[in-house]
């Protein structure tokens, strides 16, 4: 049985903060290891039971909080997660409810 490793409670998307060689990779490349890492973590924090998990996805030209969002509609349209709004605070940043 595998078990997930436990994700922080705030996962920063952007790759620099979690690949080193980052400049190496083009746009699309940089945008699906994102994308990857936003999937496990909130695939681990649902394993976990967390009720919530940040994700900051950054300003930029918006691409990656486009993908994030569809995403997030797809997880709550399977019912995996509660809900999902932009932290009132910073826009910048998604708080998942996973929990009801």
């Amino acid at each position: 049985m595998r078990t997930l490793v436990k994700p922080p409670k705030t996962v920063d998307l952007h790759t620099d903060s979690f690949v080193d060689d980052w400049e190496d990779y083009d746009a699309d490349e940089l945008l699906t290891l994102s994308i990857d890492l936003f999937r496990e973590s909130l695939d681990a924090a649902i394993y976990w039971d967390y009720a919530e998990i940040k994700f900051i996805h950054g300003k930029g030209k918006g691409k990656l909080k486009e993908c994030i969002y569809e995403e997030l509609r797809d997880y709550k349209n399977a019912g995996s997660i509660a809900s999902y709004y932009p932290a009132y605070h910073n826009e910048d940043i998604v708080i998942v409810l996973i929990g009801v």
